[in-house]
């Protein structure tokens, strides 16, 4: 059998192994708190902690003292839907759970966009959305099924004409898209490091300072400026630290590169196979992001089939059943369809030779599962 292949890079990526590196020392003889501000220990803690948040600030194009560190993106975002209060809330059905449960939860007035049929917002949509007690704009960056990348910097200008704060949930695009906070007009961003090749368990909130006040959803002694208590995870805010100074370096090949293996995976499927269906556009997509239907075949049979490639299907699991994927149904697709949906995340390991092999494979079973069919 063919080692296993890793393709679902929008779930988690492997830890690069500078990042390890960074991170060891932090997890042996460097153990100090952070917040400890007697001794060497908690000063060289704090000390790389401030690295680290300058790091994710410069990637963000953000000022450090305006990023929040959390245990990841779904508190982030929790944080800044919660930590606002607001009134009237405008997002999309096509969210993250992470956004679309809190929004849920917070119990205020919320008007939830249907996308147009490529996964992107109408702008014209938003503009109308918008009512005079509206306080919160929360849109995506990019989507984890479909690879969708918003038009950012449009919903910022639009946000700040009307005076409305924008939140904007970036776990999927930071550090695989530029993403600028001033530029784009973003006042929170919410952004995760185990999707960026650090670990897992540590992600940050930045937060327009000047122009946004969130109440802390955790009390408890203060840590980061008063908006999240807690004693930091320092191995993992070095390693977050690591991995976007890596991007910051290396982000613009790196999108070159997957998109040219997304594009072969693509050819390749699309050379072998008839009846498949891409989901969201291409012109407005992650580099390593890839959504297909396969006509005929349900997406669940079809990953058993292949044991040696990690890929994901386009469901949601839910605590009573396997249901189709809310973002497949937003922008139109039948359930049947959305059953065969196969979601393909290729990521800075992947070679051609895994690439090819996978397409050969997909290719491979997909004919045999459709000839097994009830006429």
């Amino acid at each position: 059998m063919h080692p296993p292949i890793y393709l679902d890079h929008h779930a988690t990526t492997p830890v690069d192994p500078r990042v390890l590196e960074a991170m060891l020392p932090w997890l042996g003889p460097k153990f100090g708190n952070a917040a400890s501000r007697s001794h060497r220990f908690g000063w060289e803690a704090e000390k790389a902690v401030e690295l680290a948040r300058r790091r994710v600030a410069a990637l963000a194009g953000a000022s450090a003292r305006e990023i929040v560190f959390t245990s990841g993106a779904t508190e982030a975002n929790n944080l800044a839907i919660k930590g606002l209060g607001a009134r009237h809330i405008v997002t999309m059905a096509t969210e993250h759970k992470a956004v679309l449960d809190p929004v849920r939860r917070l119990g205020c007035a919320a008007t939830i966009l249907q996308p147009r049929p490529d996964g992107r917002i109408d702008l014209d949509a938003l503009r109308a959305a918008i009512r005079p007690e509206t306080d919160l704009v929360s849109v995506m960056a990019a989507n984890n099924e479909i690879g969708t990348v918003q038009p950012v910097r449009e919903i910022g200008a639009i946000c700040g004409e009307r005076g409305v704060v924008f939140h904007c949930d970036a776990a999927q695009a930071f550090g695989k898209i530029a993403i600028d906070v001033e530029a784009d007009g973003i006042d929170l961003l919410s952004v995760s490091a185990h999707k960026m090749y650090g670990p897992k368990g540590v992600g940050a909130l930045y937060v327009r300072r000047r122009r946004v006040r969130l109440e802390a959803q955790m009390d408890g002694g203060g840590h980061e400026f008063g908006m999240r208590s807690g004693t930091l995870n320092v191995p993992a805010i070095v390693g977050f630290g690591e991995a976007c100074a890596i991007a910051a370096r290396e982000m613009e090949a790196e999108e070159a590169r997957l998109g040219g293996l997304r594009d072969r995976l693509l050819a390749a499927l699309a050379a072998r196979l008839e009846d498949i269906r891409v989901n969201g556009t291409m012109e407005h997509r992650l580099p390593g992001n890839l959504n297909i239907c396969f006509e005929g075949v349900d997406a669940e049979s079809l990953l058993m089939s292949l044991p040696e490639i990690a890929l994901s299907t386009g469901s949601a699991c839910s605590s009573a059943a396997v249901e189709p994927s809310h973002v497949l149904r937003a922008i139109g697709l039948s359930e049947e369809m959305a059953r065969a949906a196969v979601r393909f995340g290729v990521g800075r390991l992947n070679t051609e030779e895994e690439i090819d092999y996978t397409a050969g494979r997909i290719a491979e079973a997909v004919r045999r599962l459709r000839a097994l069919r009830p006429v």
